[in-house]
């Protein structure tokens, strides 16, 4: 049996790599072996920290009866769907359409050409073996119907990909999006709709801009509502920082446990700006706790950061499953007993109280997630968590998918640079460089970009759409952090490479470029889920980029972008939170402030420009005239002293020299 993926990038595949199936990697070589053998492709997609993923691993993928029946009936080929998401939403979309429902680990039967013609996600073992004999004697008795099924499938998808036409997002657009969000607000327990329940942070981020451009406090109320709940509940770990991927609860009690980077970027940057609108306490201790995660749990050796921590904790032969595999929750959860046992009986008697954990226990076995539904004594506080995360720390741990990959770490390059230059934390916007250099340096190859790396090793997947935008807002947030050039320009030409290669007609964006390689439908997804889709984050990004330079073409391109989605925004608007964010921007025009010089009164000015909350605001730092930095041009300092320069358009008004007289320009 041939050892395909022993050299592959991905952690995902590496997990797989001993089992007895004869597996693939995506790729030409894999479909050309199922034409020269007339059998159907079974395509497994996952990924490293996926609960069920590995419990079919577990039941099927390591079991050699069913190893043997994949093996003689298929050509199997696994797939990181986090590797590859352009793969991934061409059969997810097929599934969803087959099944009404999609998930991890999915599982998908293709014709030797890769057109669908059954799907599924998760099977148990003497299932999936009903499933296996089930497609193999369809394809050998009635071939002709399930090649034609799977054309079928192929056109659906193709169709549903093509988009509906767009429609601007106006005033009244922006203002309905707001109500339709109130009617589904959980106005009890936070967040939008019922279990589970996932951090909406693109919806956050749209409430907190367009309270910064309208003063609306029903939209800061949601915000402020859901942060609390989700920073308060199990959702949040209470004693390492970091969000865990969604709650199975409405009440955010019961996290499912894998931590995602993505997550914890996003969620990092909105606490920040909910920081900003409000001055809460809780939001500075979770960007703090949330940023030191990053830095602690997530950052890999070459200045990246992991994809993500895993749901399940391995254990040796024991665990509440029985057996050698991984438990959920095991890392995390907590008895009275345990409390005690760490804390002694006064402390831990108290813990238990504070934070939730009951002899009952909130989740399984009785064990207990921890909340801290209200602040506790700071100084009772500051020596309990550190003892309870050090006993915590010598439990088994997850483990840690390390591959970087482009678009996530764009997105915590921007939080990091963001919450740093907010905070006064010059340690993370350094992370934030040193993140950006790795990327610049080792997943640009020949101009263009890559998906992910491992260990400093590129991968071969190509760079998508959101990769590209994702990349460039974290460069452009880097850029108003330190006021240097080159990651204004680096950004630049991203979205260079975007605008030549991704856009469709109506002015959105493909999810693969024109020249990737050719899939049976080319993927176009509008809707925001955990991340910013392609077209949003692009569009996010060339707002950003227009209003730093004053470019009118970017500026019209971001315009388009959000009005290609601009149907899906008014229809849904939970699910289009980055289009809306970005559309709040724009409806603000873009408000500059260039900040020159330098010493504590510049140091004070800039402060105070990045407490703004304008919608549409970018700030940027530096002497006067620096080059490559079109902000800062004619811009002198006033008496040989630091100065401020708010701008609307790059039509500036007279400069201001004093905190006080900032702030009221900038309220003006």
């Amino acid at each position: 049996m041939a050892d395909r993926l022993r050299s592959a990038t991905s952690p995902y595949l590496l997990q797989h790599a001993d089992n007895p199936v004869d597996w693939w990697e995506w790729g030409d070589d894999a479909f050309a072996e199922a034409r020269r053998r007339d059998v159907p492709v079974l395509l497994s997609v996952g990924y490293a920290a996926c609960h069920w993923c590995h419990v079919m691993a577990h039941e099927s993928f390591e079991d050699a009866g069913v190893a043997a029946a994949m093996n003689e009936g298929f050509v199997a080929i696994k797939v990181d769907r986090e590797e590859r998401p352009d793969v991934d939403a061409v059969y997810m979309a097929a599934t969803t359409a087959m099944t009404g429902q999609g998930g991890w680990p999915m599982t998908a039967f293709l014709t030797p050409d890769g057109d669908p013609f059954h799907c599924g996600t998760y099977f148990p073992r003497e299932q999936f073996l009903g499933v296996l004999g089930a497609v193999r004697d369809a394809w050998a008795d009635a071939r002709d119907a399930v090649v034609q099924r799977g054309s079928a499938v192929t056109a659906a998808i193709a169709q549903a990909t093509g988009g509906v036409p767009g429609a601007p997002l106006d005033d009244d657009a922006l203002a309905g999006a707001v109500v339709a969000l109130r009617r589904e607000a959980d106005v009890v327990r936070g967040g939008f709709g019922g279990a589970p329940k996932f951090p909406p942070s693109m919806t956050l981020e749209h409430l907190l801009r367009h309270h910064g451009r309208t003063a609306d406090e029903n939209a800061i109320a949601m915000v402020s509502r859901t942060c609390e709940a989700m920073a308060r509940g199990g959702l949040y770990d209470q004693l390492g920082g970091g969000f865990a991927r969604y709650a199975v609860d409405a009440a955010w009690v019961v996290p499912h446990f894998e931590k995602m980077l993505y997550d914890n970027a996003q969620l990092l940057r909105v606490y920040a700006h909910w920081w900003r609108s409000t001055g809460s306490p809780l939001a500075e201790r979770v960007v703090r706790e949330t940023a030191e995660f990053l830095l602690r749990d997530l950052r890999t050796a070459d200045g990246g950061f992991a994809s993500a921590l895993d749901a399940d904790t391995p254990v040796d032969g024991g665990g509440h499953d029985g057996g050698g595999h991984g438990v959920e929750g095991l890392t995390y959860v907590w008895t009275p007993d345990q409390l005690r046992e760490v804390l002694g009986d006064d402390d831990g008697t108290g813990a238990a109280a504070v934070l939730g954990v009951t002899d009952e226990g909130t989740f399984e076995h009785g064990s207990s997630t921890l909340q801290l539904p209200r602040d506790p004594d700071p100084a009772w506080w500051a020596r309990v968590r550190p003892a309870l995360l050090a006993a915590r720390d010598r439990r088994p741990q997850p483990a840690r998918d390390d591959k970087v990959v482009t678009a996530w770490n764009g997105l915590a390059i921007a939080a990091l640079a963001d919450a740093g230059a907010l905070f006064g934390e010059s340690r993370w916007v350094i992370a934030a460089q040193e993140c950006a250099d790795l990327l610049l340096g080792t997943h640009v190859v020949d101009g263009r970009l890559r998906r992910a790396s491992r260990d400093g090793v590129v991968g071969e997947a190509p760079g998508v759409a959101a990769d590209h935008g994702d990349l460039a807002e974290g460069l452009l947030a880097l850029h108003q952090a330190t006021g240097r050039p080159r990651w204004l320009t680096a950004a630049g030409r991203l979205l260079d490479v975007a605008l030549d290669r991704f856009t469709a007609d109506d002015g959105g964006f493909h999810d693969v470029a024109d020249d990737a390689e050719r899939l049976v439908v080319r993927p176009r997804d509008l809707s925001d889920g955990p991340e910013p889709s392609g077209q949003s984050a692009l569009a996010g990004a060339l707002a950003t980029y227009a209003a730093l330079t004053g470019s009118s073409r970017h500026r019209a391109a971001a315009e388009a972008a959000v009005r290609a989605s601009g149907t899906l925004a008014r229809r849904a608007s939970r699910f289009a939170g980055w289009t809306l964010a970005t559309a709040e921007a724009l409806a603000a025009g873009p408000l500059q402030v260039a900040v020159v010089g330098s010493g504590p009164a510049a140091d004070e000015l800039l402060a105070t420009a990045r407490r703004s909350t304008a919608a549409g605001a970018v700030v940027v730092p530096g002497e006067p005239d620096a080059e490559g930095v079109p902000l800062l041009a004619d811009r002198p300092l006033v008496d040989g002293g630091a100065a401020a320069y708010v701008c609307r358009g790059f039509v500036c008004d007279r400069p201001v020299t004093t905190a006080d007289d900032l702030a009221a320009a900038l309220a003006r």
